[in-house]
Order: C-alpha cells, then sequence, then structure tokens
C-alpha cells in the first residue's frame, strides 16, 4: 500500500501589504476562499507520481481541490473537510501591524504554544489529523496507492501520525508548493 502527500500548488495571494492582527484573520479567509494561480502547475516529478496513484482525495479548500484536478489523470475520489490545513488562531490587537507571512510566522508559533482563539488546538488537530489517516489508509487498503493533494503544515502532522502507525516515509513530505512524500506499508 502507499499514500502519497503532496502539497499543492501556489494559490492565488491576497495583497502582502501591512495589516493589524485583527484584519489578519479577514486576509486568511481570502486566502482560504482563493484558487490556483494560472501559472502554477505540477512538475513533472509530481505528475509521473500522481500517475502511479490509484485514487485522489484533498481538502475541502479551493487551492487543493484545483491541485487535485490539475493532474487529469483521475477523478477525485473524497474531498473532506477532515483533510483541511490546521486553522491559525486569532487576535483583536490593532496596534501592530505586519505582513501576512510574519502574522502567519506569529500565529503559527502561538498556536504550538497552545494560544488558539477561534481554532482548533493542536491537540483538536493532531485528533483530526489521526482520523484523516484511518480515511486514507482505508482508502490505500481499497485502492492500493492514494494521492493525498493537502497543505504545508497538515501534511506535516500526516505524515507524522502515518509514520507512527508505522508507515515507511520521510519525516517531512515537502513544504514547497507541488512537492511530496511517500509512505509506504
Amino acid at each position: 500500500m502507499k499514500i502519497v502527500i503532496l502539497r499543492h500548488g501556489k494559490p492565488i495571494i491576497p495583497s502582502l501589504r501591512k495589516l493589524s492582527a485583527s484584519a489578519f484573520s479577514g486576509w486568511v479567509h481570502e486566502y482560504n476562499a482563493a484558487g490556483l494561480c494560472p501559472t502554477s502547475k505540477p512538475t513533472k516529478h509530481a505528475k509521473k507520481c500522481a500517475d502511479e496513484c490509484n485514487a485522489v482525495v484533498c481538502s475541502t479548500l479551493p487551492r487543493s481541490i484545483e491541485s487535485a484536478k490539475a493532474f487529469n489523470n483521475k477523478s477525485i475520489v473524497l474531498s473532506d473537510p477532515i483533510f483541511n490545513e490546521a486553522g491559525l488562531p486569532v487576535a483583536n490587537w490593532q496596534v501592530l501591524k505586519l505582513t501576512p507571512k510574519i502574522w502567519a510566522v506569529v500565529f503559527r508559533i502561538l498556536w504550538l504554544l497552545g494560544y488558539s482563539r477561534n481554532s482548533e488546538t493542536l491537540k483538536e488537530a493532531k485528533f483530526r489529523a489521526s482520523e484523516a489517516v484511518e480515511k486514507l489508509s482505508d482508502l490505500a487498503q481499497e485502492y492500493e496507492s492514494v494521492l493525498f493533494v493537502g497543505h504545508g503544515v497538515y501534511n506535516r502532522m500526516l505524515a507524522n501520525e502515518l509514520r507512527r502507525r508505522g508507515w515507511a516515509g520521510p519525516k517531512n513530505p515537502g513544504s514547497n508548493h507541488w512537492t511530496f512524500g511517500i509512505y509506504e506499508q
């Protein structure tokens, strides 16, 4: 059995101008609603790997769905919110203005340290990842090989859970767009 965990292609990114922490939550909403950049295409290596899979699975976020469809080889057998990216907490801070990239790093670190205002906790995300791995494992048993098109942080959580369950594969499936890790059992 094989599960390929692939990060989606490059999405259309909303404005990167500086904003407050409270405005950042709106930016995240825009980012989650965005699809792929028209110029973002799967690499030849990713296409070859996808061609070797019998099923395609993705989250319900547009960048994941559009990336899965970019392979044009098979229909998506499952698109489920259980596979969505781990959420970011928010804050109502108005004074400090930073770029969205910096806010994303700040809030991800705070989330890892236990801050989860208006988002799932790290513990909840790990539990969700465990349930997602169950679904992926069941699909791998049914189809023999599954391509999962997901998201940076959540892909690492899935990889950790797969490895914890005895699957062989890299610790990090890749953080760049269209990069992937192969997990086998």
